[in-house]
């Protein structure tokens, strides 16, 4: 799983300008910060290089000859850098149904964890043994936002650990969304015994799970 890098306050401060702007020059950033266009250009290759922002070439604004204006415009990886409630509105929504109809959350849980179960079995068809279907299980909760990894205990168990909870929020709301995590680790391996070892919810520092072959 890839992680966003540090930003330092300087080049956080360029980041939040293209943000407002949309897309802007070296010398625009320079006046609306009151930087030097040299250390303007310096973050901006470096951001570049981080791949947070992109840049291209668009005509001059009087049509006349001469080279090219370059721009500079924020990509989707910098998307994170900025605030984001989905966790207030996954809750929010939840609690919507819920008022509408006591039951219809667990059946979103349920749908949810079905849809996984499809997609991982899926991806699990062609991975022959236990130990390769838990490796390419922690790699799909890895792309998932769990910051899985895994590891062999002895030749026949595994423990898969999720150092992330990527729906901590709403799991702590909604108890079905733990039980429909480790239904689905049951489901798409059902070789094997799945028994949670511990519990971030539970004020453990991470989740994990213990799978032996039965």
């Amino acid at each position: 799983m890839q992680l966003t890098p540090s930003i330092s306050e300087s080049r956080r401060s360029v980041i939040d300008a293209l943000k407002q702007r949309g897309e802007a020059g070296v010398d625009e950033l320079a006046e609306d910060l009151s930087m030097t266009v040299a250390g303007v250009r310096q973050h901006l290759d470096t951001l570049a290089e981080e791949g947070l922002v992109e840049s291209h070439d668009v005509p001059r604004a009087d049509g006349g000859p001469g080279r090219p204006k370059r721009v500079y415009a924020l990509t989707a990886r910098s998307e994170p850098l900025f605030p984001k409630a989905y966790d207030e509105l996954a809750n929010e929504l939840l609690r919507h149904a819920a008022d509408e109809d006591a039951t219809l959350v667990e059946r979103i849980f349920v749908r949810r964890r079905d849809c996984r179960i499809d997609n991982a079995r899926a991806r699990l068809a062609t991975k022959r043994s236990l130990r390769a279907k838990v490796a390419e299980l922690a790699t799909i909760l890895d792309e998932d936002g769990y910051l899985a990894d895994w590891e062999e205990i002895r030749p026949g168990q595994y423990r898969i650990v999720e150092h992330n909870c990527a729906i901590l929020a709403v799991a702590g709301r909604h108890p079905t969304a733990c039980r429909s995590e480790i239904e689905f680790l049951q489901a798409v391996l059902p070789e094997a015994t799945v028994e949670r070892v511990s519990h971030i919810v539970a004020g453990a520092h991470q989740c994990a799970y213990v799978v032996t072959r039965r």
